[in-house]
């Protein structure tokens, strides 16, 4: 029997991503409410209890509401708001964070999906962190470039209508009151002891996305060079599937942030010598930043190659 599959928002970027990925899957029953009905409480409260898997592709409020219709304790909500992602009794959707968090996915009914910055520097910073190289209390900054998909239809629209703005040209620095609905997460799931100083940048591009933190390695945990810190990285991430650490000093000589489009792959690069080092995640903000990860996550709560639908 095809397992049945609800997407809460199915008319926004990250639904209709989700689609896309398991619309022509022959193991899942997709099950799509009527357009004229996706509002109505009483609708949704019934397919959401009559799926094994909900994919919530919501506003933060739309999502809590959601999750306040469920009245069996058999689906799986897979939210990819920001509403959930540090509360209580939901499971951080990020397989490679460490060795157990792809079976806390698998047994979870709660799987709270990564934000796309958020994935970015969870990557790269995350591993530093548990491995004891990047002190908990180092002062982090991290800039991120994104694809203008990543704002929803609103920016995708202004981006793409005849006769756009001249300044949407060139990249454009937001998020300027360094409080960025993404470093709550961030925050907890590093284990840092302060947010990080976080600068996001937006540029004339669809899809693709490019995470960097910067370090002193005076600062680091035995002055680990950019080679030991590459070291340190290319352990934690060794046999993934969709996570590669490339060689050192193999690496491109320029950085694309568009360069994984299209693919639910995240590839991390180390530079740097014995003083400084950069760590920068490249991925698709609509890919493992976003629907990709929680098909991904779909896979593994339902005990198949987490592949499945995806590249």
């Amino acid at each position: 029997m095809a397992v049945r599959v609800y997407i809460d928002g199915q008319s926004g970027t990250t639904g209709l991503q989700i689609y896309e990925r398991i619309g022509a899957r022959d193991d899942l029953e997709l099950m799509r409410i009527d357009e004229d009905k996706r509002h109505d409480m009483e609708e949704r409260r019934k397919f959401i209890n009559a799926a094994d898997i909900v994919f919530l592709c919501l506003p933060d409020e739309g999502a809590r509401e959601a999750v306040s219709l469920v009245e069996n304790d058999r689906v799986r909500l897979i939210d990819a708001s920001t509403a959930h992602r540090t509360a209580d009794g939901w499971t951080y959707g990020f397989p490679e964070l460490n060795p157990a968090q792809r079976e806390r996915i698998a047994r979870s009914t709660r799987i709270a999906n990564p934000g796309c910055h958020a994935t970015g520097l969870i990557s790269i910073t995350a591993p530093l962190v548990q491995a004891g190289v990047l002190p908990r209390d180092y002062p982090l900054t991290c800039y991120s470039l994104t694809g203008y998909s990543g704002g929803g239809k609103r920016m995708i629209a202004d981006y793409e209508t005849e006769g756009r703005p001249h300044t949407l040209d060139a990249p454009g620095i937001y998020g300027l009151t360094l409080r960025h609905k993404h470093l709550p997460e961030m925050q907890k799931v590093c284990g840092l002891a302060q947010p990080p100083v976080f600068m996001p940048v937006v540029d004339d591009y669809y899809k693709g996305m490019a995470t960097s933190i910067m370090l002193h390695n005076r600062l680091l945990e035995g002055c680990a060079s950019a080679q030991e810190v590459h070291a340190c990285l290319a352990a934690h991430y060794e046999g993934q599937r969709f996570v590669k650490v490339v060689p050192f000093g193999e690496n491109d000589p320029v950085l694309y942030a568009n360069k994984l489009a299209g693919t639910n792959e995240l590839h991390i690069v180390v530079c740097g010598d014995d003083e400084l080092t950069s760590v920068t995640a490249l991925f698709d903000n609509l890919g493992k930043g976003a629907s990709g990860a929680a098909v991904q996550n779909m896979n593994i709560a339902l005990g198949i190659d987490e592949a499945v639908g995806l590249c």
